[in-house]
């Protein structure tokens, strides 16, 4: 019991220090809204007519998923930071077990991306609506569940990366370049179904890539655009993020124990 109710302390601590931090919150949602609100009608007013599907909404989809991904992924890594401050510290010391801490943390930060993904699921139905697009009241709510699911794949991700970086200025110098390149070979603002071997091969080994396509997935069925728009089944993504996120979370655990072990 002094496991599970420390899990659901720090999960809440990190829910309520958003919650807190309106000026967190705010910019938090700033470059979604932008990428959402600016590129998706740059790209629909300059490559819709070629596309047989709204771009507005591919790239609102795509920014979902990357937010969602992201914002879990980073808020692990401040874990680095919390072991040596006021309270942290004291669960650091106390006979918790690490793991405990690990996903208590990967809970925290699932919730807290689904605050920023619902702020963005009502800002996209806004801006369609502004722009006379249609949207299905059922492809926003699969959003939601599905959302979980990358929050929690977005978690297992940043223990990995945590369980390798000794410190919060190394991530923040690392971080970027390990998440940047797969804002393009994602596909979150355009389809990547025909790319240069290369590429290809970098956008199969990014994580990223089946958290959009899984989101896609889950939007798009039953419409006519599912086939351009998504890449593989839903079946053939959950079951890439399940592996992936076991491997993440037990391999990048036990680095963050062993770590914490020799401190």
């Amino acid at each position: 019991m002094n496991d599970v109710n420390a899990i659901l302390t720090i999960a809440y601590r990190d829910l309520l220090k958003l919650m807190r931090d309106r000026a967190r919150l705010i910019s938090s949602l700033v470059f979604p809204f932008v990428f959402i609100g600016v590129l998706g009608p740059s790209f629909q007013g300059s490559f819709g007519k070629m596309a047989s599907f709204n771009l507005i909404i591919f790239t609102f989809t795509g920014v979902y998923a990357q937010t969602l991904f992201q914002s879990a992924a980073f808020g692990i890594i401040s874990l680095i930071e919390d072991r040596d401050n006021d309270f942290s510290q004291e669960i650091f010391v106390s006979p918790i077990s690490r793991y405990s801490i690990i996903f208590g943390k990967i809970l925290g930060e699932s919730l807290v991306a689904m605050v920023q993904g619902l702020a963005i699921i009502v800002f996209g139905v806004v801006l369609a609506v502004a722009a006379g697009i249609q949207v299905s009241l059922g492809s926003l709510l699969m959003m939601i569940p599905v959302g979980i699911v990358i929050c929690l794949f977005g978690g297992a991700f940043g223990v990995i990366i945590l369980g390798n970086l000794p410190s919060r200025r190394t991530a923040e110098q690392i971080f970027p370049f390990i998440l940047l390149p797969q804002y393009f070979l994602s596909g979150m603002f355009t389809p990547i179904k025909d790319l240069p071997p290369v590429v290809s091969f970098l956008s199969i080994i990014s994580p990223m890539r089946y958290a959009v396509d899984f989101v896609r997935n889950a939007f798009y069925v039953g419409s006519a655009e599912y086939n351009q728009t998504v890449i593989a089944t839903p079946y053939f993504n959950i079951a890439v993020i399940g592996i992936l996120f076991a491997v993440f979370l037990v391999s990048g655990t036990v680095l963050f124990v062993r770590a914490e072990r020799n401190r």
